[in-house]
């Protein structure tokens, strides 16, 4: 009877909710539910509703945390000396080494090298980590090789040199069957080494380790071309900072790529001419023109320095510094040649061997200066 009493009222109540507001109200909103009219009366036969279950507090968010006060960052992580900041060239619109293309979007200046020059575009469709580490390769046997080359043809073995004119064995000039074998080895030893560490893992090396906290702000893939390779300790030569050890990566791309052009030049002169680099040449044979050469060289940049604008590439102006010694080299002259003598200030130096000694040392102040700009453009 008590189950027959309890099916009723379920019906009851579901008809009477389809007059609500809402329609229809589902079973989970219905007042009394099958299970809960099975157990509701207990002895007095009367149904009455379950407890509705209590909702869980939501929880208080935390009023003792003091919202006025920032966490402040590393001031390491925005200082040049602990880590490369990357964008050294973004207020750039314009290619630096190609003037007249703009800047290619991932060639910011970040990294050591990076002048803005891909007139292909490799860098949008190449992963640039591998493009760099394929660069930084082929600049280090560059330079080996710009300097092998002319040392084979200087002091190397006649029978490992090819032709009558004792050649350096290369794909233009040719190989002997002795050169070709030695070749032939040196390659096959630098592309074992070549696969034994294409995909290395440097950072848990002591370099690697450094390299990684230098980018951290960059990237998280350290520096292309470590090997984990200092025996002399120089790479702080320039500084024991991000900074440092980023303008000497810079040196050795930059003279990287000129021996990569210096080898280039190398083997199209000697196909064209059929004679090696050091026949007749001033860099491999003692002589007088190239220390004259120099001595010029340090002589006009006392008074002149080549500078380039917006107009003009490459214009030589004389500088301030430039009048000032050209008049005292004129007062110099004059007192030499006519005997008489000229106001010249009594702090100046008029002596021959003191303005020489000034020439001379005008061009290393000058490379001073210009390195500790560059450090400072790295920042």
């Amino acid at each position: 009877m008590k189950l027959s009493v309890s099916i009723l009222l379920l019906l009851i109540a579901k008809e009477a909710a389809a007059f609500s507001q809402n329609g229809v109200v589902s079973a989970r909103n219905s007042p009394l539910t099958l299970k809960e009219s099975l157990t509701a009366e207990k002895g007095a036969g009367s149904v009455s509703e379950a407890p509705a279950e209590k909702d869980e507090p939501a929880p208080l968010m935390d009023v003792t945390k003091d919202f006025n006060s920032e966490e402040k960052p590393d001031p390491k992580i925005l200082d040049p000396k602990f880590r490369v900041q990357p964008g050294r060239y973004n207020d750039r619109e314009m290619s630096i080494s190609v003037p007249f293309l703009k800047r290619p979007s991932k060639l910011d200046g970040t990294h050591a090298g990076d002048v803005g020059f891909d007139p292909l575009g490799f860098s949008e469709t190449n992963d640039l980590y591998v493009m760099m580490e394929a660069e930084i390769r082929h600049a280090r046997l560059a330079m080996l090789a710009a300097l092998g080359w002319p040392l084979s043809e200087l002091i190397g073995p006649k029978f490992l040199l090819h032709g009558e004119n004792n050649l350096a064995p290369s794909v233009m000039n040719g190989f002997d069957l002795l050169s070709l074998a030695g070749v032939v080895t040196i390659f096959s030893a630098i592309g074992f080494f070549e696969y034994q560490t294409a995909f290395r893992r440097v950072d848990d090396k002591p370099l690697g380790k450094i390299h990684s906290e230098d980018m951290a702000n960059v990237w998280k893939y350290g520096v292309p071309g470590d090997y984990n390779f200092d025996p002399l300790n120089l790479y702080g030569i320039l500084g024991d900072s991000a900074v440092g050890r980023k303008a000497l990566r810079e040196a050795e791309v930059a003279h990287g790529r000129a021996a990569m052009l210096g080898i280039t030049y190398f083997a199209f002169y000697e196909k064209l001419s059929g004679h090696p680099i050091v026949e007749d040449s001033v860099f491999f044979h003692p002589n007088v023109q190239l220390p004259l050469l120099y001595f010029a060289y340090l002589v006009w940049g006392q008074f002149y320095e080549i500078e380039s604008d917006d107009q003009y590439l490459l214009q030589a102006r004389m500088t301030s510094e430039g009048k000032v010694n050209l008049e005292r080299l004129k007062n110099l002259l004059k007192s030499m040649t006519s005997g008489s003598s000229v106001d010249i200030p009594a702090d100046e130096p008029a002596d021959v061997a003191s303005d020489l000694s000034t020439i001379i040392g005008y061009p290393f102040k000058e490379m001073k200066a210009k390195i500790d700009e560059a450090m400072k453009s790295f920042s």
